[in-house]
C-alpha cells in the first residue's frame, strides 16, 4: 500500500523537477507550462471521476493498478517529445492516471486504516512526501549529466517505479473490506459490494451519500492545497524576487516546508492514536495561519524560511485526517466518498497558484499569503466534526471488560498499548 504512495510521490515531483529539461528540449514557455499545468489539474480531476466509476464497477484495486500503469506510460511519452504538441499528449495520459491514482489510492489507504482498526494515514502520506523529496535530489544527481538527459533519465526511473509497483504490488491490495473496524472501535458493515460495485442480489443496502459531510471534509482538503499550493508556487519566487534572497537560500522556504510536512505526517498517527483526531489537528492548524502570518507581516528571508516551515505543520496533517474522518462518513460507500472529497484537493492547488499571482499584482506577493492563512480560520471551526462519531445506521459495539468482538481484535488503548 505504501508503495502506491511513493510511486504517486516520486511521479509527480518527478515531472515538476524536470520542467527546465522538457523547456530545453521542446522549447515551451512559461506561459505555455502554466497553461499545460492548468489543464493537468483538469484532467487529474477527470481521472479522479474516472477511478471512482473503475472502483465502482470493479475495484479500487483495479483503478490503482490502471492509473499507475497509465503514469508510466505518460512518462516514458514524455521522453520521447521534442516538440510541444506530443509534449501536451504525453502530459494528457500522465495526468488522467495522476488523478485514478489521487482517489483509488486514498479509497485503498482508508479501507486498510479501518481494516487494521489503527490510524495510517498521516503515515501513508509522509511515503509521499519522502518519496518526492527523493525525487527531487535524483533529479538533481541525474542533472550533472546535462540539463535535457538528465530530465529524460529521471523521467525513465520515474516510470520504471509506477510500472513496477502497478505490477509487484497488485496482490497487496485490498479487494473487499468486510467486517471492517473504525479507530473507535465500532464494527462497520460489509463495504464490499461498495467495492465491487454493489450490484447482484444479496447486496446490502447502501447509505445514502453524505453529501453534507463530503463538502464539509472536501473544504478542510481544499483549504489544505490551498497552503500547499501557494507555498509550493510561490516560495522560491518570493525569496528570491521580492526578499532578494540569493539564489542558494531562496529554495529553502520551499525545503524547509516540505521538511515540516514529512515531520508532521510521520508524527502524526502516533499522535492521532495517543489524542484523537481533532486534539492533533487544532493546534497545527492554528501553527500553520500563525505561520503564513508570519511570512505575510515580517519581510525577511529568516522569517520566511520559518513562516513556510509552520505552514507545512498544518497542511501536512489536515489532508490525512480529514480523508480519514470522511471514511467513516459511510463505510459502504467509501470508495464514492474518497473519489468526491478527493476533487476538492484540486480546486484548492488552483487556487493557491492562481489566485496568490493574481493578488501579488494588487498587494505584492507577500501580503497575499494571508490569503490561506485567513482560509485556515473557518476551518478551525470544522475541527471538532474530526473526532470519531456513531455513523447513520451503524450501531456502536461495545464489548464487556476483557471480552473481544466477535469479528475483529479489541482496538489498542489510547497511549498505544495492547488492550487489557
Amino acid at each position: 500500500m505504501a508503495a502506491t504512495y511513493v510511486a504517486q510521490g516520486f511521479g509527480y515531483a518527478t515531472v515538476v523537477t524536470a520542467l527546465p529539461g522538457l523547456k530545453a528540449r521542446t522549447g515551451i514557455d512559461d506561459g505555455a507550462i502554466a497553461i499545460v499545468l492548468l489543464l493537468g489539474a483538469l484532467l487529474a480531476a477527470a481521472g479522479s471521476v474516472t477511478a471512482e466509476r473503475i472502483a465502482r464497477g470493479r475495484s479500487s484495486r483495479a483503478a490503482v493498478v490502471v492509473g499507475l500503469l497509465a503514469q508510466a506510460a505518460g512518462l516514458a511519452l514524455v521522453t520521447t517529445a521534442t516538440s510541444v504538441p506530443p509534449l501536451v499528449g504525453a502530459f494528457v495520459v500522465f495526468a488522467l492516471g495522476l488523478g485514478m491514482v489521487d482517489a483509488s489510492g486514498n479509497m485503498q489507504g482508508v479501507a486498510l486504516q479501518q481494516r487494521v482498526g489503527r490510524p495510517l494515514m498521516s503515515t501513508l502520506f509522509a511515503c509521499l512526501t519522502a518519496a518526492a523529496i527523493a525525487a527531487a535530489l535524483a533529479q538533481s544527481g541525474f542533472a550533472r549529466l546535462g540539463t535535457t538527459t538528465g530530465a529524460v533519465v529521471a523521467l525513465l526511473v520515474a516510470a520504471a517505479v509506477a510500472a513496477a509497483v502497478a505490477l509487484v504490488a497488485r496482490p497487496a491490495l485490498l479487494t473487499t473490506d468486510a467486517g471492517v473496524r473504525t479507530t473507535a472501535g465500532r464494527v462497520a458493515p460489509d463495504r464490499g459490494a461498495s467495492d465491487r460495485g454493489a450490484s447482484g442480489s444479496g447486496a446490502p443496502s447502501r447509505a445514502p451519500l453524505p453529501r453534507a459531510g463530503i463538502w464539509l471534509f472536501g473544504a478542510m482538503v481544499a483549504v489544505a492545497f490551498v497552503v500547499d499550493s501557494a507555498v509550493s508556487s510561490w516560495s522560491t519566487v518570493y525569496l528570491h524576487d521580492w526578499l532578494d534572497a540569493p539564489p542558494s537560500v531562496a529554495p529553502l522556504g520551499y525545503a524547509a516546508y516540505q521538511g515540516a510536512v514529512l515531520v508532521a505526517r510521520l508524527a502524526g498517527d502516533p499522535l492521532v492514536r495517543r489524542f484523537g483526531r481533532e486534539r492533533v489537528a487544532m493546534p497545527t492548524v492554528v501553527v500553520a495561519a500563525v505561520g503564513l502570518a508570519v511570512v505575510a507581516l515580517v519581510p525577511s528571508p529568516v522569517a520566511a524560511v520559518a513562516g513556510f516551515a509552520l505552514a507545512g505543520v498544518g497542511a501536512g496533517t489536515l489532508v490525512p485526517l480529514a480523508f480519514s474522518a470522511a471514511g467513516e462518513l459511510a463505510p459502504d460507500r467509501l470508495d464514492e466518498v474518497v473519489a468526491r472529497i478527493n476533487l476538492f484537493n484540486y480546486a484548492g492547488a488552483l487556487v493557491g497558484a492562481v489566485v496568490i499571482g493574481l493578488l501579488s499584482e494588487l498587494l505584492g506577493l507577500g501580503p497575499a499569503f494571508f490569503v490561506p492563512a485567513l482560509l485556515l480560520v473557518p476551518a478551525l471551526g470544522v475541527v471538532p466534526q474530526l473526532g470519531d462519531r456513531p455513523r447513520p445506521g451503524v450501531p456502536e459495539v461495545v464489548a464487556p471488560p476483557g471480552t473481544a468482538l466477535p469479528t475483529a481484535p479489541e482496538p489498542p488503548e489510547p497511549d498505544g498499548r495492547p488492550p487489557r
